[in-house]
């Protein structure tokens, strides 16, 4: 498609846990997050009308680039059941450069499918500064409802973003939390309309759409 993004490093991080709330996981639970730290293509560009070209040129080589990093540390798609993504443009950039590189199928498709994925990436898209937290939220690759995957992997890069940088970040984990006790949200559903039907009203507060 043309020249692809200009990246000056790329980060991997891995955590693993192995005792949450004092008690041993049953199984060790591993979280990976990969990022690149590329040059903002719209730097110095002021105010730019159309990102599509810049994005359907670079974000396909991340995705290409970042995907088979996460299997380098987790295995294989089987291996993964959370995943997520996140976008940092430094302050000299928009919002929109960040949201422009990993809000598109180009780029998610790419993570969604090597993952055998139905669910849509959860994310961070921000502005900030050198050394920032890179925050990468999860849910279950193939169920948004399970809470117990709803989790969040943290890092940072001493040196990036830069002002004139954006960095692009993956994340995936082995499982969801190493102690998950909070129900899903079928379980709220099936209480909400139990409810409704013994009081012969509405539950006030349930969601009418795929919220938590």
């Amino acid at each position: 498609m043309g020249q692809g993004p200009e990246i000056r490093k790329v980060v991997t991080h891995v955590e693993t846990t192995y005792i949450e709330g004092g008690r041993a996981s049953p199984e060790p639970i591993k979280m990976v997050g990969v990022a690149a730290v590329i040059r903002n293509p719209w730097a110095g560009q002021g105010y730019v009308e159309d990102l599509r070209p810049a994005i359907m040129e670079q974000a396909p080589p991340l995705g290409d680039l970042l995907v088979p990093l996460i299997f380098h540390e987790l295995g294989t798609a089987d291996d993964v059941e959370a995943y997520g993504k996140a976008a940092i443009v430094g302050i000299n950039g928009e919002i929109e450069h960040a949201s422009g590189f990993i809000h598109t199928l180009w780029f998610g498709n790419k993570f969604r499918d090597a993952v055998q994925g139905t669910s849509y990436l959860s994310f961070t898209n921000i502005r900030a500064g050198a050394g920032c937290s890179i925050q990468i939220p999860m849910m279950e690759k193939n169920d948004p409802g399970q809470r117990s995957h709803y989790i969040t992997l943290e890092f940072s890069i001493s040196d990036a973003p830069g002002p004139d940088e954006i960095v692009v970040a993956l994340g995936a984990s082995s499982g969801g939390r190493a102690h998950p006790r909070i129900g899903n949200r079928y379980q709220d559903l099936e209480d909400m309309d139990r409810i409704a039907a013994e009081t012969g009203g509405k539950v006030a507060g349930r969601p009418t759409d795929g919220s938590s």
